[in-house]
């Protein structure tokens, strides 16, 4: 049988984060379903921020519920401190992705805090989390964002990353997220930073999540795999970005990371045809906003049949 890969998609926060036009919840309730009838059975649907700070996410627990409804839906939502975690934890989600900067300043521009107290925080989200009885099922992921490199502060040295992985780990993370959050990454630093956390990380799961800022967002990829990783974030059409990384392109398509696969050998569960359909509704909703990817263009090549239909 051919390897699965999981792929979630994050284009309902990353990508929506950075669009001033607000998105109704109608529309994005019918892209989760839609995208999850496509096979994506993963998918960060939003972000409990406060809405003073993004207007996009006001709607933020009426879409959890929608999503909730979905049976084999992994329910995921981003949270940037305890307060979001008790958000998350009161809808019942089934994972809460906490984010936090191995660049000091990156981290003190985006949330407003030192590293240290974000990482302090993270342990009070694990702790608050086993104490109650309600929600000891939800898992919580520590996301280490810059890993690569920050556009404030520049390259980023791997033992901080490691350094940070470590500490995440060890206070109970469920999940480790390694994001270039800024397109900093090459195949060769993909190798050497996740070569050396996956043995760290043991059985806990370790996610990448890359941006095509500079074009070698499927490159870093193809050098994950080689190395182990088995699960990745991706965005509908290529949607997100990084208010500190301006003009940049947003994430991995997930059309064309999950084609990529495919042809690889590997196996997503996605239905391509499926979800690029589900790419033509939501790219006509957001009229005007730049959508990124290949497939989409090109079209897939003729005769194609996914892994999983070749295999049987």
């Amino acid at each position: 049988m051919a390897e699965q890969v999981c792929l979630r998609e994050v284009g309902l926060r990353d990508g929506l984060q950075n669009i001033s036009l607000f998105m109704p919840s109608q529309q994005k309730k019918d892209w989760i379903s839609a995208e999850f009838a496509a096979g994506v059975k993963e998918i960060e649907i939003t972000s409990y921020v406060p809405p003073k700070l993004l207007q996009q996410f006001i709607d933020a627990e009426e879409v959890t519920r929608h999503a909730l409804t979905i049976d084999a839906l992994a329910v995921n939502a981003l949270i940037p401190n305890i307060k979001g975690a008790e958000r998350g934890m009161a809808l019942g989600v089934s994972q809460l992705n906490y984010v936090q900067s191995v660049s000091e300043s990156h981290n003190q521009a985006n949330v407003r805090r030192s590293t240290r107290e974000s990482v302090d925080d993270f342990k009070r989200i694990i702790a608050l989390r086993n104490a109650s009885p309600t929600s000891k099922r939800i898992r919580i992921a520590g996301g280490l964002a810059t890993a690569f490199g920050c556009t404030i502060e520049g390259p980023i040295k791997e033992g901080r990353v490691l350094a940070w992985a470590e500490e995440i780990l060890a206070a109970g993370a469920d999940e480790l997220i390694v994001a270039d959050t800024v397109g900093y990454a090459n195949p060769a630093a993909v190798k050497s930073i996740f070569s050396r956390i996956l043995p760290m990380a043991g059985k806990t799961p370790v996610a990448a999540h890359f941006h095509d800022t500079r074009g070698l967002g499927l490159a870093n990829v193809v050098a994950a795999l080689d190395v182990g990783v088995r699960r990745f974030d991706a965005s509908l059409g290529g949607l997100g970005g990084c208010p500190y990384a301006p003009g940049a392109s947003g994430n991995i398509a997930m059309e064309d990371c999950a084609f990529m696969l495919e042809s690889m050998g590997f196996t997503t569960g996605i239905d391509l045809v499926r979800l690029l359909e589900v790419r033509r509704t939501v790219e006509a909703q957001l009229g005007g906003i730049t959508f990124y990817g290949s497939i989409a263009k090109s079209g897939l090549p003729k005769g194609y049949q996914p892994i999983t239909a070749v295999a049987a």
